[in-house]
C-alpha cells in the first residue's frame, strides 16, 4: 500500500466538495447570503486594490466566533489550514489587518446584522422567543491585574515622590557648593518625578469620580430600602432584619484603576481568585440555544443585570416574539428584579431550584 500525494486532479477541485452537507460553515454562508449588506458595500470607495467582499469578511468573523476563534491572526491562518474557513473565504486569504479593520470600522453595523441572523432563524422555524435563560461569565481583559493601582497605594507612592522631589530640590540648591553625584541630571530627575505625580493625580481623580458614581447608586438603593421599610411600619408590619446602613461617600483604600485598560475591573472568578476583566451577560433561547441578547458590564454582581438585558430583549424586532419566561440563577434575585420582570409581562423563574433565594418558595425568583 502506497501513500500518493503527487498525482494531480483531472479537473480542478472544489473546496465545497470537501465539506459535509450539514456543516456549520455552509449554514453561515447561506444565512449571510440572505442578509442586506448594502450599507457595508457602499462604504467602499472603489479606489485602489480590489477589496474583499463584506460577505466574506463577515462570514469569517461569524464562523470564527461560533467556533471559538476570535483572533484576527488565527482566522487569517485558518483560511490556509481549515477547509471550513477556506470555503467561507472562497479560497482567498484576507490578512489579519483587513479583518481587524473591518471588525473595528463596522462594529455597529455588524451588531445589527446579528439581529438579521435571528430573523433568518425565525423564518427557518429555528427560533421563537419564549423561554429565555440568562447567565453571565467573566471575560478577561487584555490587561494584567498587576498593572492595577489601589487608591491607598497611590497615596503612598505620592508621598514617596514628594519626598524625593524635596531631596532633589535641596541637592540642586547645594550643587554650587558641594556638586552633585557623577552622572546625575537633577532637572531630568525632577521632571520624571513630576510627570509621575501628574499621572498619579489623574488616576486618583478617576477613582474618585467612580466613587462618586458608586455613592449615588448606593444612596438611591439605600433610600429605596428605607422607604420600603417605612411603608411596612405604617402598615403595622415589622420589617425583617436590621435597618440598612447609609453608604459612605468618597474613594476607598482598596478602590483600584488599571493603567493598561482603565475601563476593566478586578472581578472574582468562579475558579477562585480574581482577574482583570469584564462581566459579560448572554440571554439564550432555551429551545435552540441561540444567543438573542448580550451586554457587558464592569460590575461583578449579576443582580443589577436583569434590567439592562430586558432592555436589549425589548429592542428586538417584533416578529421574533415576546419572551414569556426568564430563567436565571439565584444570583440575579432581588425584589426589584421580580417587579421589573412582571412589569415587562415576563415570568421570572429560578434556573436552579436546588439553590433557591431565601424568600423563594415556589421555584420562581421570589
Amino acid at each position: 500500500m502506497l501513500v500518493d500525494r503527487q498525482t494531480g486532479y483531472l479537473l480542478p477541485p472544489s473546496v465545497k466538495d470537501w465539506l459535509p452537507e450539514d456543516h456549520l460553515a455552509r449554514f453561515v454562508v447561506e444565512v449571510i447570503a440572505q442578509m442586506d449588506l448594502s450599507e457595508l458595500s457602499r462604504a467602499y470607495a472603489g479606489r485602489g486594490m480590489a477589496a474583499h467582499h463584506p460577505e466574506v469578511l463577515l462570514g469569517l468573523l461569524v464562523y470564527g466566533y461560533a467556533t471559538g476563534v476570535f483572533s484576527s491572526r488565527k482566522i487569517e491562518r485558518a483560511t490556509y489550514d481549515s477547509v471550513a474557513f477556506r470555503y467561507i473565504a472562497a479560497n482567498t486569504h484576507p490578512d489579519h489587518d483587513t479583518l481587524a479593520t473591518f471588525r473595528k470600522r463596522f462594529a455597529s453595523q455588524i451588531e445589527k446584522l446579528f439581529v438579521q441572523v435571528l430573523l433568518v432563524a425565525k423564518e427557518m422555524k429555528l427560533i421563537k422567543l419564549g423561554r429565555i435563560a440568562l447567565d453571565g461569565t467573566k471575560v478577561k481583559a487584555n490587561a494584567s491585574r498587576h498593572r492595577a493601582l489601589s487608591y491607598g497605594h497611590i497615596g503612598r507612592i505620592e508621598a514617596q515622590l514628594h519626598e524625593e522631589v524635596q531631596q532633589l530640590m535641596e541637592m540642586a540648591g547645594n550643587a554650587d557648593r558641594n556638586g552633585v553625584p557623577d552622572g546625575m541630571d537633577v532637572p531630568a530627575e525632577l521632571a520624571r518625578r513630576e510627570a509621575r505625580l501628574k499621572a498619579l493625580a489623574e488616576a486618583k481623580a478617576k477613582i474618585e469620580a467612580r466613587a462618586r458614581e458608586r455613592f449615588e447608586q448606593e444612596q438611591q438603593e439605600y433610600e429605596a430600602k428605607v422607604a420600603r421599610r417605612e411603608a411596612q411600619r405604617k402598615d403595622g408590619k415589622k420589617p425583617r432584619g436590621k435597618d440598612p446602613k447609609p453608604p459612605q461617600d468618597g474613594a476607598r483604600e482598596r478602590d483600584q484603576i488599571n493603567l493598561t485598560d482603565e475601563e476593566s475591573r478586578i472581578l472574582p472568578v468562579s475558579s477562585g481568585g480574581f482577574e482583570q476583566g469584564y462581566n459579560a451577560q448572554a440571554a439564550v433561547d432555551v429551545e435552540t440555544m441561540l444567543i438573542v441578547g448580550t451586554t457587558v458590564t464592569q460590575q461583578s454582581n449579576d443582580k443589577r443585570q436583569v434590567t439592562p438585558m430586558l432592555d436589549v430583549l425589548g429592542a428586538l424586532p417584533e416578529p421574533l416574539g415576546q419572551p414569556e419566561v426568564l430563567l436565571a440563577d439565584a444570583g440575579y434575585f432581588s425584589a426589584a428584579n421580580v417587579a421589573t420582570c412582571e412589569a415587562a409581562h415576563i415570568t421570572p423563574r429560578n434556573r436552579d431550584p436546588a439553590r433557591r433565594p431565601s424568600s423563594a418558595a415556589d421555584g420562581t425568583l421570589r
